[in-house]
């Protein structure tokens, strides 16, 4: 899977510059989540006549922060012998017990993918971005933003870590192998048909193939679904339709990352509907954002995690400190949606959620 290989270097480089970069505390209260049940079908909702005509921002908040399990009552099948996607080749390996399971990655896809699998009983630590309700009190085994802290798993005992590379360093990673951790290296793509094969592999790791299955085809069919509500409610028109970008922000620190294609901003972007400039002008993965490449790019709206924005002194000092933004239209629109930090890029099993929540956000926000 080369674009899965150029995703997680992508994010290895990524994750070392942020080592030691403290998500920042909000600006503004955090947006009270709505109850699903009182959320209207995306169908029904009053949507902007116009949304590239839409000015000021909007938060995306997910309706349902819990995750819903599988039905399926697996006695694990172990031990297991699977193929671990290492970044520098694919090796076998055996896993004898996942009764004490670690995941770690980036956007927390993985610690909310053993959640639906139904062996949230059994993970014992978490990533940062592994914040939904159900592990939010689990020890923090990651530092510094996406840093692995070595010492921190290894008091935990556990039995088994599945990574896919993008949290490290990679050295760290490698070592709680030497320290005889079984570790996994799954590999898929961010990206809407990558959630179903990441229910598969982590399942696999944990001899649990049924309940990835069964997983794999609910989130298929969850997201389908969500896709197409959306696709109701968005401009048919490609001339219509919503340029956007999405940014990474640490301002506090200086960092300001354009996400290009194959970093699954794309995705998220094509799914709700809207066009991705990044790819239009060419930019791939995660780089440090330009002032010619905004420019160039344009976009109405622009796509940021909550905390990141914050870091920047919210929208005003964010369009202040980079001028460049201020010239395009989102920014004299001031047409910003924020959400989450381990909510927004998360494809797993809360895709669907997250994705009703930014269409909200973009097409009918909230007075």
């Amino acid at each position: 899977m080369q674009r899965t290989r150029l995703a997680a270097s992508a994010a290895v480089a990524l994750v070392a510059l942020l080592a030691g970069c403290a998500s920042p505390a909000s600006l503004a209260p955090t947006p009270v989540a709505p109850s699903a049940a009182d959320l209207v079908p995306l169908g029904e909702l009053d949507v902007l006549a116009d949304p590239r005509a839409f000015v000021g921002p909007s938060t995306a908040v997910l309706a349902a922060a819990s995750i819903e399990p599988v039905a399926l009552d697996e006695a694990p099948a172990l031990p297991t012998t699977v193929t671990s996607h290492d970044l520098d080749g694919d090796i076998p390996v055996t896993v004898d017990s996942a009764d004490r399971i670690i995941g770690l990655d980036i956007a927390g896809s993985i610690g909310a993918t053993l959640f639906g699998l139904g062996a949230g009983d059994r993970v014992i630590g978490r990533d940062t971005s592994t914040a939904f309700a159900e592990a939010a009190e689990l020890p923090l085994v990651t530092s510094g933003g996406h840093s692995i802290n070595s010492e921190a798993v290894i008091a935990l005992r556990p039995d088994l870590v599945i990574t896919d590379g993008t949290v490290g360093p990679i050295d760290v990673v490698l070592q709680l192998r030497e320290a005889g951790i079984d570790v996994v290296f799954v590999d898929t793509e961010p990206s809407l048909e990558g959630i179903g094969e990441l229910a598969r592999q982590v399942a696999a790791a944990i001899g649990a193939s049924g309940a990835g299955e069964q997983l794999a085809t609910r989130l298929g069919d969850e997201v389908a679904a969500k896709v197409s509500e959306i696709a109701g409610i968005a401009p048919a028109v490609t001339a219509d339709r919503l340029r956007m970008l999405f940014l990474y922000l640490r301002g506090s620190s200086g960092i300001y990352y354009l996400f290009g294609e194959e970093s699954g901003a794309d995705t998220l972007i094509e799914s709700l509907g809207g066009i991705d400039v990044a790819g239009e002008i060419g930019w791939s993965g995660m780089k440090p954002m330009t002032d010619e490449a905004l420019v160039a790019a344009d976009p109405d709206l622009i796509l940021v995690m909550t905390d990141g924005l914050a870091s920047a002194g919210g929208v005003d000092g964010l369009l202040e400190s980079k001028p460049a933004i201020a010239l395009t239209g989102a920014g004299q629109n001031k047409r910003f949606v924020d959400m989450a930090d381990g909510d927004i890029l998360s494809f797993g099993p809360r895709t669907a959620g997250v994705l009703d929540a930014l269409a909200r956000a973009i097409y009918a926000p909230a007075p």
